[in-house]
């Protein structure tokens, strides 16, 4: 059943983490303050993953054995979830990656690679994490884009005054946090995105720390593109999303070759597969989309309200 906001049965929620059960130093019971680097995991999303490997372990997308095909269902079924979770209009537009990172290395190596030219303009902020920021740097090194920065006032908000100014620069790309892992800032999301909506700007959210703590409705957010980990939600390491509206991601090239990523292939030559299988090259983190399936459940019970207001 899920919590109420008036009422969060904390003993009862703690009890779903078995590693919260743990003693150290003679009898002391574990705190855990850390879920900004990674979350602990609820007995459901661990028993999840080991249901996959005791019973339903193969290869997905390749096979018609009855392994196979529950495997594909499970993978898909956890992206199907993923999708409603942040309000998405179509699982096609989820796209399973390793984490936010690389989500984000993706979008710069592919969109950015194709859309950038020199003295183009990305505007990010002075909060962002470095997976915000290198991969735009190390872009910006490659093709002579420039850098600005929406600066952070005293009181640890982004200043929209200059970054209405810096929209006077007609900015390619604007990419920006929801949520500061450092001092907790939750940015204005809908407003920057409408404003560099405004100049014909595409938007980028990290959504690492948000996702988790928030309830994001992408739709009515009217972000381009959205990345967070599975990692930091419950869920398990090596598996994250990177969301991108689909007339975004079916112009963008391919991320990586090999695998399920292509249609048809001959020795000169290849098509790429239909989204979103089209930037999932080889054997996807099978289990690891099924933890994080099990993870959004959880969370989805649990009451995304419920956690934030306490």
């Amino acid at each position: 059943m899920k919590a109420s906001s008036a009422h969060l049965d904390v003993e009862a929620i703690r009890a779903d983490f078995p590693i919260l059960a743990r003693e150290i130093r003679s009898g002391v019971p574990i705190v855990y303050l850390d879920s900004t680097a990674t979350a602990q995991k609820p007995v459901s999303v661990i028993k999840a993953m080991d249901d996959y490997y005791r019973r339903h372990n193969a290869n997905i997308h390749r096979g018609i054995h009855t392994l196979a095909e529950e495997a594909t269902a499970l993978y898909e079924s956890a992206r199907e979830r993923t999708a409603d979770f942040v309000k998405a209009s179509s699982a096609h537009e989820v796209i399973f990656t390793r984490n936010a990172t690389e989500s984000i290395n993706l979008v710069a190596q592919t969109w950015g690679r194709s859309k950038l030219n020199a003295g183009d303009v990305v505007i990010l902020t002075e909060m962002e994490h470095h997976s915000n920021l290198v991969p735009w740097q190390m872009l910006a090194m490659e093709k002579d884009i420039k850098l600005e920065f929406i600066p952070v006032s005293e009181d640890g908000r982004l200043d929209l005054e200059t970054y209405g100014k810096l929209l006077n620069l007609n900015p390619k790309l604007v990419a920006f946090t929801q949520m500061s892992n450092v001092v907790g800032t939750i940015t204005p999301a809908k407003k920057i995105i409408m404003m560099a909506h405004q100049v014909g700007a595409v938007t980028l959210v990290d959504g690492a720390q948000s996702v988790p703590h928030l309830a994001v409705d992408i739709e009515e957010m009217d972000a381009d593109f959205l990345v967070f980990s599975g990692h930091k939600m419950c869920g398990p390491t090596g598996i994250g999303v990177l969301y991108g509206k689909e007339t975004l991601l079916e112009a963008m090239p391919p991320y990586m070759g090999g695998g399920d990523m292509i249609k048809r292939v001959k020795l000169r030559e290849f098509q790429s597969n239909a989204l979103p299988h089209k930037f999932e090259a080889g054997t996807p983190a099978i289990a690891g989309a099924v933890g994080l399936g099990a993870a959004v459940d959880y969370l989805d019970m649990v009451g995304m309200e419920s956690i934030a207001a306490h």
